[in-house]
């Protein structure tokens, strides 16, 4: 485009290609490279040119290319970490897709829920809804762990469908790092997951 290296479209375009292809962003977090206003006028430009694309209000991608199918989607955690800010917000996949990321589901969600300690969002992008849940320090305490993860998908399926299968399934997915790392935080969950925990970690005096 022959812009100034020092302009903020060149600092701009920098910024997206050091993150690489599949990367997600927002203009917030480009807003140490100029005014708000020429970030905007900066990425509207870019993408109106193809080299980036938008995909919801206020959310652009530097797209991974196929060379058959051409541009693709990207992935549903990068969308997530996008929206959560620049700011230390920590995220925790919930609902029918912590399920799924364990194989206690086959079915991958359209509408995607992550709890967050930061501000509660919603965007739609295609066929697919991204919630982030502002929720409490206490559902939170277990953010990006393994337990974490099973804890809500736990809490998705209920209590009167955890049964021996799904059990099964969690031991076969769970390895010894895993199994100590719930029995660590067997302090967080409900008690009827406790008790899923002391079986899975096969510590039936854990607390």
């Amino acid at each position: 485009m022959g812009k100034h290296t020092d302009s903020t479209d060149s600092k701009v375009l920098r910024r997206i290609r050091a993150n690489k292809r599949g990367g997600v962003f927002t203009p917030d977090s480009l807003t140490d490279l100029g005014t708000r206003r020429a970030i905007d006028l900066a990425l509207m430009r870019y993408r109106d040119s193809g080299v980036i694309r938008q995909l919801a209000r206020g959310l652009y991608d530097y797209p991974r290319i196929d060379p058959q199918l051409g541009p693709l989607q990207p992935a549903t955690d990068d969308i997530a970490r996008a929206l959560a800010g620049r700011d230390a917000t920590r995220l925790q996949p919930s609902g029918a897709y912590a399920a799924n990321l364990l194989g206690l589901t086959t079915q991958v969600p359209m509408k995607v829920v992550y709890l967050t300690d930061g501000r509660s969002r919603t965007i739609q992008i295609d066929k697919r809804q991204i919630i982030l849940k502002h929720t409490t320090p206490r559902n939170m305490a277990t953010a990006g762990k393994i337990s974490g993860l099973v804890i809500q998908a736990l809490r998705h399926l209920g209590q009167k469908n955890v049964n021996d299968k799904v059990i099964a399934q969690l031991n076969r997915r769970l390895d010894a790092d895993a199994r100590r790392q719930l029995a660590r935080d067997i302090r967080y969950t409900p008690a009827w997951i406790a008790d899923i925990f002391r079986k899975i970690t096969g510590n039936p005096g854990a607390t």
